[in-house]
């Protein structure tokens, strides 16, 4: 499985509007086409957290080559009134990428 955390600023309260774009693109069957497993959705003192594990260690990859599909291209653009990059120099989703420095998981 790979996890991958995007980090944005969001203001907290477009959190019911973010939820409901994504209710509709995770309705679809883009997450099974990208491999997605699990989505969960934070936010912190004016930052957004995407949290999304998929099945294979390719995760990032099947995001971009899903980045053409124009129902990705309309989740894109429905959430833009909402969240906004961390960072200036923001390209795509993999520029808000945090990378993950320590693993732990249980034997279970």
């Amino acid at each position: 499985m790979f996890s991958s955390l995007i980090i944005a600023r969001m203001d907290i309260s477009h959190a019911d509007a973010v939820a409901d774009v994504f209710t509709g693109f995770d309705a679809t069957d883009m997450p099974a086409r990208m491999g997605t497993r699990r989505r969960e959705l934070f936010h912190y003192r004016g930052l957004y957290f995407h949290l999304q594990d998929f099945e294979s260690p390719n995760g990032a990859g099947a995001v971009e080559a899903a980045k053409t599909d124009p129902r990705f291209i309309q989740v894109s653009n429905d959430l833009k009134p909402y969240i906004e990059a961390y960072s200036p120099d923001w390209r795509s989703p993999k520029d808000a990428m945090a990378e993950r420095f320590y693993h732990w998981s249980s034997e279970r």
